[in-house]
């Protein structure tokens, strides 16, 4: 019944007259070399994700290009070129992460700096700070509303002809989060504090948003997102965890694979545990990003729920 809804919110005319959406979002959108369309606001976003909310944001009155977008490459390991710097000095509006998730772009706006540029950080707008602040904020489902709201203030000083169109496509946007918002709040209800296990914390918000209990060993997790081997201690913690079944799912992050977390899933699936995928950037066959997160949420209350 979620999925119904989504679908009428998001293909029904709730966000008709947006621009371009994630199929749209590599350099076929606002490509490098190609000053943008007359009239048209130039944004440029980090992620594809952000860019995917931008894009519905200002609908036809934008055109977007998202840096990172390649769904099977991991992000952290991006490196930015002289097509980026140049699409990041046309822009009237940039989106960035923080929370050192995308460093390149501070480089990159430090280059042709622009006055009028309108520069959204996503780690500024929701005051994330500290020595080691989960930088995955696009799975904080409670707060993308501030973030979209930040994004469509940002189209406004930017064109402010169009502000009642950008309005308007905000209020629909958060309407149609609401899905999300209600399947997290069945997991908070129905599992709280159940126990679950990640490979890394990219799905970090959404789990403690549902109020579940992450069993991970937070050295095992930090071993894997900084690309390093995991101590011994943490690795007999982390696989105990799942042969010994002591958590309810394991969450898997699809575009960080290495020989450590390829063998957890093995280990989760030879123990019945059930194994939910989760991906860092918006999957190439994925209409939005509320389609995206509403899918791997509800395979998570699938995962909880289990065999029926």
């Amino acid at each position: 019944m979620v999925a119904v809804v989504v679908a009428l919110l998001i293909g029904g005319g709730l966000l008709a007259g947006c621009g371009a959406g994630p199929g749209s979002m590599g350099s076929s959108a606002g490509a490098v070399g190609t000053p943008g369309p007359t009239g048209r606001v130039r944004v440029v976003a980090a992620e594809n994700f952000w860019g995917d909310i931008a894009a519905q944001l200002g609908g036809p009155d934008v055109v977007v290009r998202s840096i990172i977008s390649d769904p099977n490459a991991d992000p952290h390991l991006y490196e930015s070129d002289a097509a980026d710097a140049a699409a990041v000095a046309r822009a009237d509006v940039v989106i960035d992460n923080g929370a050192g998730y995308d460093d390149f772009m501070s480089r990159l706006l430090g280059t042709g700096a622009s006055s009028v540029r309108e520069v959204v950080s996503v780690q500024k707008i929701l005051g994330a700070t500290g020595p080691d602040v989960n930088p995955h904020f696009w799975y904080d489902i409670p707060r993308i509303p501030t973030v979209a709201g930040a994004i469509e203030a940002a189209l406004v000083a930017a064109d402010p002809v169009h502000r009642a169109d950008y309005q308007a496509n905000l209020e629909r946007f958060d309407l149609s989060l609401r899905p999300i918002d209600e399947q997290i709040a069945t997991i908070r209800a129905r599992y709280h504090d159940a126990p679950v296990a990640y490979t890394e914390r990219v799905p970090g918000y959404l789990l403690g948003d549902a109020g579940l209990t992450v069993a991970t060993p937070v050295g095992f997790a930090a071993a894997v997102e900084d690309g390093t081997e995991p101590n011994p201690a943490d690795t007999r913690a982390m696989d105990s965890l799942i042969t010994n079944r002591r958590v309810r799912v394991l969450l898997y992050n699809t575009q960080t694979v290495s020989a450590v977390t390829e063998q957890v899933r093995a280990l989760a699936r030879r123990a019945d545990v059930p194994v939910v995928g989760v991906s860092e950037t918006l999957p190439s066959g994925a209409s939005s990003y509320q389609a995206w997160q509403l899918d791997q949420i509800t395979a998570l209350v699938a995962a909880l729920r289990g065999p029926t």
